[in-house]
């Protein structure tokens, strides 16, 4: 695996069929112009240089997966640079979804247990885990603004202050007070939306629903939607995608 990287360890220049059959494989890479796609190319090269890959439960690493993942990984940190995923090394790749046992006590000190199937999950300064079934499928699913790598990116962003609160990192009070009025306020306006389709027979949301969960579960649905499909999402949240695209522009990143 990375025969490629090893040669170039200095440099590492992707291979030209290897890039063309990712962008192939997932046309929202693509979709974009050609200054940003030789961007993603050189980050994705640099990015592999510095991440650890590993296959869970016999899935196999191969350059071909390594790649997907990376070039969809950096695709929110294109203007803000790699230093903001500098806080782990290991991504884990499972050939399915997993099922994690969860615990959890509720208001009155009852102890609840209970499986939850992940197609990924970020942790706090530690890896990433996804699920290549889930990767694999993003390029069909990108109309319904779906991405699993770009939603567990989006975590590592947000975390990087130490609290998965749908804020990422901010250069000042005021502006982090401006970003979680904002989105607190789709947040609530979204979960409303999700509770009416889901028990009174509304429409359902084109957003993918799970972001009812919670807001930072919310901000990453948000911003998977917006980076594979904008047009749409610029429709369905006019007022949110401003605000995405100067955050990853640069302009309001700390």
């Amino acid at each position: 695996m990375f025969a490629w990287l090893r040669r170039r360890p200095a440099a590492p220049a992707v291979p030209e069929a290897l890039w063309q059959d990712v962008l192939a494989r997932f046309p929202f890479l693509a979709d974009r112009g050609a200054a940003d796609v030789a961007r993603l190319r050189e980050l994705a090269g640099q990015f592999l240089a510095t991440k650890e890959f590993h296959g869970a439960n016999g899935f196999v690493i191969t350059d071909a997966v390594a790649l997907s993942i990376a070039a969809q990984a950096v695709l929110p940190v294109l203007r803000l640079g790699l230093a903001w995923y500098d806080d782990f090394v290991g991504i884990v790749v499972h050939p399915g979804e997993v099922l994690a046992r969860r615990t959890a006590t509720d208001d009155s000190g009852v102890v609840h247990h209970y499986d939850e199937v992940l197609a990924g999950e970020a942790m706090h300064q530690g890896p990433v885990m996804l699920s290549w079934s889930d990767v694999a499928g993003a390029g069909a699913a990108a109309d319904e603004g779906y991405n699993v790598v770009i939603h567990e990116f989006v975590h590592k962003i947000d975390m990087r202050d130490g609290a998965a609160d749908g804020c990422p990192p901010l250069p000042s009070a005021a502006a982090r007070r401006r970003w979680l009025e904002t989105m607190q306020a789709e947040y609530d306006t979204f979960r409303e939306r999700v509770v009416i389709a889901e028990r009174f027979g509304g429409e359902p949301t084109w957003l993918d629903p799970y972001g009812a969960q919670a807001i930072d579960e919310f901000f990453a649905v948000a911003c998977e939607a917006f980076f594979v499909n904008r047009p749409r999402f610029e429709a369905e949240f006019p007022r949110l995608a401003p605000m995405l695209a100067d955050f990853f522009s640069g302009a309001t990143a700390s």
